[in-house]
């Protein structure tokens, strides 16, 4: 009684008798959560930058600081731009997961994966659908940070496609995760087990989003336009 008393501070609990019970954050809530991830992305930004520090290598600059604040605003801009929006949650975008990845393809991993998080933080901050916080750390942190792993590619033969590839392969075996363990009450509707439910829903919008941005990558004008904003960002 008193964990629920306390937990009422933080969030509300939605019953919904269709699609099952979760949880709205309250102000407070909101901004418990913002003010612990800010800590969080500082102390892996004071770490990073003493590795960097050790390993002789300069820390972020302010250009890249820049290139990745633009990144992901335009991010966040598109994801509103839904060719198609799943009915518990996943869209098809106009290429929303690119912009992320691409931080990765011009700084590498370590930029990559901190920004990809970040992302995933605004995402939970903007649009929340929480039923517990592991299924909070799988849909929004580790999902959207895996976008980063774009940066494993960065300095690849056909390197932005690899890592986009690798991102989106990430976020979807981390949805997958989610379908199966937090959602997998859905499939009986559907007459499907939970695995296979959980890989139709989730690799529907992202392989679309990703097979529709793949064919635009395609096109060699969008290949050099990338090429040059690579070169500008890292000048």
């Amino acid at each position: 009684m008193l964990f629920h008393t306390f937990l009422s501070i933080f969030a509300t609990e939605i019953i919904d008798q269709e699609y099952g019970n979760y949880y709205n954050l309250t102000p407070t809530g909101y901004a418990l959560l913002v003010a612990v991830m800010l800590i969080l992305l500082l102390g892996a930004c004071y770490i990073s930058g003493k590795i960097r520090e050790k390993q002789g290598k300069p820390p972020i600059s302010t250009k890249q600081l820049a290139f990745c604040s633009v990144a992901i605003a335009l991010a966040m801009v598109t994801s509103y731009l839904k060719l198609f929006d799943a009915p518990y949650g996943g869209s098809v975008t106009l290429f929303s997961m690119l912009f992320i990845c691409l931080i990765g393809y011009w700084f590498g991993l370590r930029t990559g994966l901190m920004a990809a998080a970040a992302y995933g933080i605004l995402q939970l901050v903007v649009d929340p659908y929480i039923i517990s916080i592991p299924q909070m750390l799988t849909d929004y942190l580790f999902a959207f940070g895996s976008l980063g792993l774009s940066g494993i590619f960065r300095d690849k033969k056909y390197g932005l496609i690899k890592g986009y590839l690798l991102g989106i392969l990430g976020r979807f075996v981390f949805a997958f995760l989610s379908g199966v363990i937090f959602f997998g009450y859905y499939a009986a509707d559907y007459g499907m087990s939970a695995p296979v439910y959980s890989l139709v829903y989730n690799g529907s919008y992202i392989g679309a989003e990703g097979i529709l941005t793949l064919v635009v990558l395609t096109i060699p004008a969008v290949q050099n336009g990338l090429s040059r904003v690579k070169a500008l960002a890292n000048a």
